[in-house]
């Protein structure tokens, strides 16, 4: 990075070069995100090297539906809290719509996937009707925080202030309404690290001119409000925030998130009713500030993957582009394996693995 970039003092911006050229023990290190790719994770067992932005190809498969699997990235980002606020009762609150009391939030990965559902079709008054996520909580009531403890370089105050903000980005990226009816996610955006210019570029060029590289959805989600819009008042959520000690004691937190986002045309008279689910794992690092040169209530982005279903396949729009029974019916057959989006007991990182360089596959219910 030139001097000059970002907002780092001069002062401390020369100290950093002085004591870098000097090799001083314990100097915080500017982030990477290349330094951050984390080998261990969605290539485990391969002989090929994690690479810092892979992506596989992307095909579309015919059958009960489809997703996308891999967009899977490590890059580095810094965040701040966000103002929950825009999220609740939008998205918190009530029971899914039959009275029967949402399941227990989950605090680990379960040995089995839900049990099948009557094969309802959604409607306008039911969007999860025939869905799993009926009991699932409402927005970010559907996520699992664990109990703080002392990690690495933060007391047990510092991490439970750090699972909260984790949980604040969640919501920020995936469930702020704004953002969900295709707004450009601002709030987010602003939360990155601006001294990490490989993930600045990757953002102006997402937003600018989308592609399979760049993607906003590796990160967002976010529909075309001229063509779709939402369901009803409530995105059913099931997941989990887990945290441990990471490299140079920092406060590694992996959020592994299922989003479930009832929709339906935008037009007039457009009364089908469908489902795209979006399943995140982000992995974030609190860094140390004495080893890394970060901004203060921030955190770096380790790594994440992301697995689609019904929200587009060879479509690099920037959006998720949900199909409906017109478009499924006339897609082409593909070879991607058959997955449950709801089957939360196999791991992003088994799901990656398996679906690698497979593209779509036939999702076996939505």
């Amino acid at each position: 990075m030139a001097k000059g970039e970002g907002s780092i003092p001069d002062e401390e911006w020369e100290r950093f070069l002085r004591d870098a050229e000097r090799g001083t023990a314990g100097a915080p290190q500017e982030p990477s995100a290349r330094a951050r790719t984390v080998a261990r994770r969605l290539r485990e067992g391969s002989d090929r090297p994690a690479p810092w932005r892979g992506h596989p190809p992307v095909r579309r498969q015919r059958g009960k539906g489809w997703y996308a699997v891999g967009l899977v990235v490590a890059v580095v980002l810094l965040v701040v809290a966000v103002d929950p606020d825009r999220v609740t009762g939008w998205f918190d609150g009530g029971d899914g719509g039959d009275g029967s009391p949402p399941l227990a939030v989950e605090s680990a990965r379960p040995d089995q996937p839900p049990p099948t559902q009557a094969a309802d079709t959604p409607t306008l008054e039911e969007p999860f009707k025939g869905s799993p996520a009926l009991r699932w909580g409402n927005g970010t009531a559907g996520i699992g925080v664990p109990v703080a403890r002392a990690t690495g370089w933060m007391s047990k105050a510092q991490v439970a202030q750090a699972l909260e903000k984790t949980r604040d980005f969640l919501a920020a990226s995936s469930l702020d309404r704004d953002v969900l009816l295709g707004e450009r996610p601002k709030k987010a955006i602003a939360l990155i690290n601006p001294h990490q210019q490989d993930v600045q570029d990757y953002l102006t060029a997402a937003f600018r001119s989308p592609t399979q590289e760049n993607d906003p959805r590796l990160l967002f989600s976010r529909f075309e409000k001229a063509k779709i819009r939402l369901v009803g008042d409530v995105v059913k959520v099931r997941g989990r925030i887990t945290f441990r000690e990471g490299e140079r004691g920092a406060l590694e937190v992996t959020t592994d998130v299922t989003y479930v986002y009832p929709v339906a045309r935008a037009v007039k008279g457009g009364d089908e009713v469908t489902r795209t689910i979006v399943r995140r794992e982000v992995v974030m690092s609190w860094d140390d500030p004495a080893k890394i040169i970060i901004e203060p209530d921030t955190f770096s982005l380790v790594s994440y993957s992301v697995d689609t279903t019904n929200g587009g396949c060879d479509t690099y729009t920037g959006y998720l582009t949900p199909e409906f029974s017109a478009e499924l019916a006339s897609s082409r057959p593909g070879d991607g394996p058959e997955v449950d989006p709801y089957d939360r007991s196999t791991s992003m990182e088994s799901r990656m693995r398996e679906a690698d360089g497979s593209g779509c596959g036939t999702a076996t219910r939505s």
